[in-house]
C-alpha cells in the first residue's frame, strides 16, 4: 500500500520515485514531498572555513561554532544579556553547528522500541532529519540556560526561564528569529530554544546570504518573533513572555558531541 501511494504521488510530480526515498535510518525510508522531508526544508552543510568559535563560556558541553557573519551579533547579544539583572552567564548554547553526519546520529538514535520516537515521522516533530536541519547551515543555535531547575534542555518550559523570556523579547534586535513558533504550518513542535540568524536588516554584512538561504522558510512558514524589518513581531505578556499557552513538551532531547 505504501509503495502504491508513493508511486501515485510520483505520477503527480509531488515526490520522487520510491527508489529515491531518503534513507534516514535503518528501516526508515521516507519520500520527499514538495522539496520537504517530513515537513522540513533541505539545507546544505557549511564549510569548515565559514565557521568560527562562539564566545568563550557560551557552550554547554560540546564546542559551539557558528558562521563568521553570526559571531558579531551573537557577541553583542550575549553582552547585552550579561548586563541584565539575573542573566549574567545564563544565556547559553546547547547546540550550534552540526554536520549532517552528526544530525543523522541525533535523529536516528532515538527511533524504535523503547526509545523516544516510534518512527522517523514521529521523530521529525522534534528533530530535523539529516540534510534537513538548519543546524547544518551554521546559522542556527539551540539556546539553553544554567542553572535550569525543573526544566530540561530543549523543552518548551525554556520560554518561562529568565534566559528564554529575554530572548523572546530581544533576540530579534540582534538578527535572530524563532524558526518554529507555536502552531507552525510545518508541523514541528514549538521550539522556543531554536533560533536562526538572518541579520536585523538586509544591510547587515552576511544577512543577504542568510536570507536567501532561508527565503522559502521565511515566506511559507514565517518565524515569530522575527526581525524588526519583517513586520512580524509579538508583544509578550509580562506574566509569561511566551506565545499563548505552550503545548505539552516532547521528551527532552539529549544531544551529544
Amino acid at each position: 500500500m505504501r509503495q502504491a501511494i508513493v508511486a501515485a504521488l510520483a505520477m503527480l510530480g509531488l515526490v520522487g520515485s520510491a527508489a529515491e526515498a531518503e534513507q534516514l535510518c535503518p528501516g526508515q525510508a521516507v519520500p520527499a514531498i514538495d522539496g520537504r522531508l517530513l515537513g522540513h526544508l533541505q539545507y546544505g552543510e557549511a564549510r569548515a572555513d565559514e565557521l568560527v568559535a562562539a564566545p568563550a563560556g557560551f557552550a554547554i558541553g560540546a564546542a559551539c561554532r557558528v558562521r563568521r557573519e553570526v559571531a558579531a551579533d551573537l557577541a553583542r547579544m550575549l553582552a547585552a544579556a550579561e548586563g541584565q539583572p539575573g542573566l549574567k552567564g545564563r544565556v547559553r548554547a546547547i547546540s550550534c553547528y552540526r554536520t549532517i553526519a552528526h544530525q543523522r546520529r541525533v535523529f536516528c538514535s532515538q527511533i524504535g522500541k523503547g526509545r523516544r520516537s516510534r518512527d522517523a515521522a514521529d521523530r521529525a516533530r522534534w528533530v530535523g532529519p539529516p540534510g534537513f536541519s538548519e543546524h547544518a547551515t551554521g546559522y542556527a543555535i539551540d539556546f539553553g540556560t544554567r542553572p535550569s531547575p525543573g526544566c530540561g534542555d530543549v523543552s518548551a518550559c525554556f520560554a518561562r526561564t529568565p534566559a528564554g523570556r529575554w530572548l523572546l523579547q530581544h533576540a530579534p534586535e540582534y538578527g535572530f528569529e524563532l524558526s518554529f513558533p507555536q502552531g507552525n504550518a510545518q508541523g514541528v513542535s514549538w521550539e522556543p530554544w531554536h533560533w536562526r540568524w538572518v541579520g536585523a536588516s538586509a544591510q547587515v554584512p552576511g544577512a543577504a546570504a542568510a536570507r536567501t538561504l532561508f527565503a522559502r522558510a521565511r515566506l511559507s512558514y514565517p518565524a515569530l518573533p522575527s526581525t524588526p524589518d519583517s513586520g512580524l513581531r509579538v508583544l509578550m505578556p509580562p506574566a509569561m513572555t511566551g506565545i499563548g499557552t505552550p503545548p505539552p513538551p516532547g521528551p527532552p532531547l539529549r544531544l551529544r558531541p
